[in-house]
């Protein structure tokens, strides 16, 4: 049984919800624009732009997304950018305010990275039968890949803070130290932990839907010969 089959939630209501962040994540990109702060704007812009993506995979590329994975990287953007906008009235923010937001956050989205990885190794190893991927690899490589995406953010947020004040601008993204960083990249291993462990089974459709378009694409070797 699925998860949204166990709490009650069927295809169309993810799908509402889905929609519903979308329409706020607008709302808050005009929000940020009023209000010409930049953070805000870079943050949304970027959101909304991955949720874009649900869609292009759908009818470029033929790859079907279940109202599910779409509500979970919906959920994960979407989380992100709210917790940037500041509090009418108050410079303070969700990140700021809630010091729990932060981990929330970053397992959320570490875990939609180790999806998108485990369904891409997956895929490579049911499309070629020279490749074979055995669980405890794909465990390996799951945790690897997101501990190495974390790290890459970290050093992203780290860079975009020291310029800003080297020019005098506006973080867009804003790093509260070493330690701050270190937590950040035990809770991505906790969302890598958690997809690694029980998030692959929800994801077969959606590597074997990644394969097929491999074999789609994959060049007619008789024809060479």
């Amino acid at each position: 049984m699925r998860l949204r089959d166990r709490i009650g939630i069927d295809t169309r209501t993810q799908a509402r919800l889905a929609w519903a962040m979308e329409l706020v994540l607008v709302g808050i990109l005009f929000v940020g624009l009023w209000d010409r702060d930049t953070g805000v704007i870079v943050n949304t812009a970027v959101a909304l732009g991955v949720t874009q993506l649900v869609p292009i995979l759908e009818r470029d590329y033929g790859i079907p997304m279940d109202p599910a994975l779409t509500l979970w990287i919906t959920a994960a953007v979407f989380l992100h950018a709210v917790g940037v906008v500041g509090f009418p009235g108050s410079p303070q923010n969700l990140y700021q305010d809630l010091w729990w937001y932060d981990h929330v956050t970053h397992a959320l989205s570490a875990s939609v990275v180790a999806a998108a990885g485990y369904a891409t190794a997956r895929a490579v190893d049911l499309h070629s039968v020279e490749v074979r991927l055995p669980p405890r690899f794909m465990f390996a490589f799951i945790l690897l890949l997101t501990l190495a995406f974390g790290v890459f953010w970290e050093v992203i947020e780290f860079t975009i803070g020291e310029a800003a004040a080297v020019l005098g601008g506006e973080p867009v993204l804003t790093q509260y130290g070493l330690d701050d960083s270190m937590l950040d990249l035990v809770f991505d291993t906790v969302g890598a932990v958690v997809v690694a462990v029980w998030g692959t089974a929800y994801l077969t459709d959606l590597a074997g839907a990644i394969a097929r378009r491999l074999g789609d694409e994959a060049p007619d070797r008789r024809s060479s010969d």
